[in-house]
Formats: structure tokens, C-alpha cells, sequence
């Protein structure tokens, strides 16, 4: 009981001092300046906390205002550069067409069909791909694919009426036969089979004596199915074969397999 009333005492006793010196603070004993004096403080605080809330939302909206912006500009940036591509695709388009322009102009007896490239085989993507036209187009098999400057790409080897398969000249079961440009020398080039010469084209049968220099041209030396004169790839490489008996010679491609997109099947043309 004594505790209790102890208590008590502190409470009341704290109470008398808080209002003293509210008391003390407002100048006077009037109970307004008293509750004035209690709740300044307290409406500071509301204050600078509704301050603070403010600030907030303003930085909410901000952020929301700069997050649907920045949505806008990678929309209009997608946009942009869809247009880019676009156009460099046309660019790439055209110069081919000149390109083609030029060739049936050197060429005249040349019949062409154009044909883009739907798919690479998944197996090996540089060894066959399967083009958008086929016999309704008037193409067959076994007739040659170039590019739009004249260089070979494969040949036809699977015809539907509206599709082909083209089999490229890196496949080592297709061979060709050619020569190097300048000097001559007649050997077959087919796709390089040896490891580490992926991507290229080898040339064998070359006579022991043969003096082979790089970047040197090699064509196609004419057959039932290759016209004469078609590039297949350029010198990087000569050696003795695996006989000793012959020489060799690696080939860069003439033909960009990593960036085709069109074909133009050769249908017609005269070899003289």
C-alpha cells in the first residue's frame, strides 16, 4: 500500500513539474499558453514530418515521371534502330543488284533466279542452307549458286517446288574442277577436310613444280556444270600433300558465307 501510494506521489509529482515549466515558459498561468506551450512542439514535429512526406511523394512522382521516359526513349531507340537495319539491309540489297547489273553485262548468256536463304543446316551450318525458290522457279538440281559478283557459293542438290537445298563448295564431298588464274595450273578444289583449316577450301592434284603464290585467284576451269571463270577463292596457303608426290594449296573463299543472305541460281548459260 505504501508503494502504491509512492507512486502515486512520482506522478503527480512529475506532472507539477511539466506544468511549471509550462507555466515558467508561457509567461503566465492561463491553461491556453499551457496547452499552447505542450503542443508547439508537437505541431513542429507534424510539421517536418508532413514536410518529409512531401518530399517523398515528390520523389515518387519524379521517379515514376523518369522511369516512364526512359520506357519512351528505349522504344523510340528500338524504333530507330529497326529503321537502321532496314536501311542497311536495302543498301546491301542494292549494291547486289548493281553488282548483278555488272555481272549479265560481262555475262550476257547468263539465266539468273534470286533466292534468299531461309536456313543453314543445323548440323553444319556452312556445309548446305535451303533457299525460298525451287523448280516452280524453274530451278534443278546440280545447278550452280553464285553470288552477285560472280563468285561460287554450291550447288543444287535437293529441289521442292517452292524450296532448294544448296550444298556450298566447303563441303569436301562436293568437288570442282579449277584453275590458278594466272599461271594455270589445274587441280580439284573441294572444302578443306584437314583440322584447323575449317572454313576453307583446298586445292590438290597441282603439279610438284608449280610456283603458287598467295592471294593468287583461282577459277572454275569449265565443266557440264560449272561455267568457266567462276571464283572460288584465293591462295593463303601451299605444301606438299600428304604423298610428297603433289602439291596442294588452301583456299579463302571468294564467296562471305558468314554474311550471305541472297543466292542467284545460275539456270542457263553457254560455255565457250
Amino acid at each position: 500500500m505504501k508503494k502504491h501510494l509512492n507512486s502515486k506521489a512520482k506522478a503527480v509529482l512529475a506532472l507539477t513539474v511539466v506544468l511549471a515549466v509550462a507555466l515558467a515558459l508561457t509567461g503566465g498561468f492561463g491553461p491556453q499558453k499551457v496547452v499552447q506551450t505542450i503542443l508547439t512542439p508537437l505541431r513542429a514535429g507534424a510539421t517536418g514530418l508532413t514536410r518529409q512526406a512531401q518530399k517523398l511523394y515528390s520523389y515518387i512522382f519524379r521517379y515514376e515521371a523518369l522511369e516512364t521516359e526512359n520506357q519512351e526513349l528505349r522504344a523510340r531507340i528500338a524504333e530507330l534502330e529497326d529503321d537502321a537495319r532496314t536501311a542497311d539491309s536495302l543498301q546491301r540489297e542494292n549494291e547486289r543488284l548493281r553488282e548483278l547489273a555488272e555481272l549479265k553485262k560481262e555475262e550476257e548468256d547468263y539465266q539468273l533466279a534470286s533466292a534468299y536463304i531461309i536456313t543453314w543446316d543445323s548440323n553444319d551450318w556452312t556445309s548446305s542452307f535451303t533457299i525460298n525458290k525451287g523448280s516452280g522457279s524453274g530451278i534443278a538440281e546440280d545447278m550452280v549458286a553464285i553470288t552477285a559478283q560472280g563468285e561460287v557459293v554450291g550447288l543444287v542438290t535437293a529441289v521442292g517446288s517452292n524450296w532448294a537445298t544448296v550444298t556450298t563448295v566447303l563441303d569436301s564431298a562436293l568437288e570442282v574442277s579449277a584453275n590458278i588464274a594466272s599461271s594455270g595450273y589445274a587441280g580439284m578444289v573441294q572444302g578443306a577436310y584437314t583440322t584447323g583449316a575449317e572454313g576453307m577450301l583446298r586445292m590438290d592434284y597441282l603439279p610438284t613444280d608449280a610456283v603458287i603464290r598467295n592471294n593468287e585467284p583461282v577459277v572454275t576451269a569449265g565443266s557440264t556444270l560449272y561455267p568457266r571463270d567462276l571464283i572460288l577463292g584465293y591462295v593463303a596457303d601451299a605444301g606438299f600433300d600428304e604423298t610428297g608426290v603433289a602439291k596442294y594449296a588452301l583456299l579463302t573463299p571468294a564467296a562471305d558465307f558468314e554474311n550471305m543472305e541472297q543466292v542467284f541460281i545460275l539456270t542457263s548459260y553457254q560455255n565457250e
